[in-house]
């Protein structure tokens, strides 16, 4: 493997369950919302980070943004197997990553800091996404 970015090396999520020898066809709005569950699980990491950090009451939207990150991780990590099926699972997962990430986009926008105001965004964006991969699941 190249250590170059681009090219015909470049690594995607997208193209690396492209290239499962169990997937016929990719389900794009899947892979999207396992990339976006990845994104968000960082973001939500690092607001809580920040959290830490700023003056006042924080408790309640770091513990919040811990558990969003930790609900985002797990769900794109069952959301990229693609060895057999636990279809039940993965929608059940699907559904409770979106229930969290609305959770935390109310309890961030709670706050003024920009940092909450980006985990926000990113949460309300991955719940979307992960609303546009449920019908698709198989």
């Amino acid at each position: 493997m190249s250590d170059r970015i681009g090219g015909d090396w470049q690594m995607s999520l997208h193209n690396m369950i492209a290239l499962h020898p169990d997937v016929e066809t990719l389900n794009e709005d899947l892979a999207t919302a396992a990339r976006h569950a990845l994104f968000c699980a960082a973001l939500c990491t690092s607001c809580a980070d920040a959290c830490l950090a700023e003056a006042g009451q924080m408790r309640q939207c770091i513990r919040v943004c811990l558990d969003c990150a930790d609900v985002c991780a797990v769900t794109s990590r069952i959301a990229v197997r693609r060895t057999g099926s636990n279809v039940a699972v993965l929608g059940a997962m699907i559904e409770t990553c979106i229930f969290t990430c609305e959770a935390c986009a109310r309890e961030c926008a709670r706050h003024e800091h920009e940092h909450c105001r980006l985990c926000a965004e990113m949460c309300r964006e991955c719940a979307a996404d992960c609303r546009k991969a449920l019908p698709g699941l198989n």
